[in-house]
């Protein structure tokens, strides 16, 4: 059987519609027009108080004080600092020259503290003998080298 012609053509429409990124939310478009552009995290407008506050969970004076936002393939995110909530991008090094200071003082330590490592590495540290050793799975990074996890789509 023969798809209709109007069939086909609104199929290629919504595959176009789709591919300029026009599916994104209303903010998205507004925040990050172009799709190809990636941007460095901002502190997020006024108009975004809220609906970070939202996503996160969190007061609007919190979501205003410590909150980002940046662009990536057309999709808006964001990323509200924590405790242990880095909003800038990840660590991957293997090696930490700090974790080595510390390991030579506290070999075979089961754990460095963060102070020590630093809130932006993506592994688990512990000592082994006065060698510092990155442990378990490391935190899922983005494309562009942020916490995955710690950023939302608006």
């Amino acid at each position: 059987m023969r798809t209709p012609v109007w069939t086909r053509a609104a199929a290629a429409g919504l595959v176009a519609f789709m591919a300029t990124g026009a599916h994104a939310s209303g903010l998205a478009r507004k925040y990050c027009p172009d799709p190809a552009r990636v941007s460095a995290p901002r502190p997020v407008p006024s108009a975004l108080v809220a609906p970070v506050a939202r996503a996160f969970e969190i007061d609007a004076a919190l979501a205003k004080a410590g909150s980002f936002y940046r662009c990536a393939g057309g999709r808006l995110l964001v990323c509200a600092v924590g405790a242990n909530l880095p909003c800038g991008k990840a660590n991957v090094a293997r090696s930490l020259p700090a974790a080595t200071t510390f390991c030579a003082g506290n070999p075979d330590a089961i754990g460095i503290p963060m102070a020590v490592t630093g809130h932006d590495t993506v592994y688990a540290w512990r000592c082994v003998g006065r060698t510092a050793r990155a442990e378990g799975p490391a935190q899922e990074v983005d494309a562009e080298g942020y916490f995955a996890e710690y950023w939302k789509e608006l």
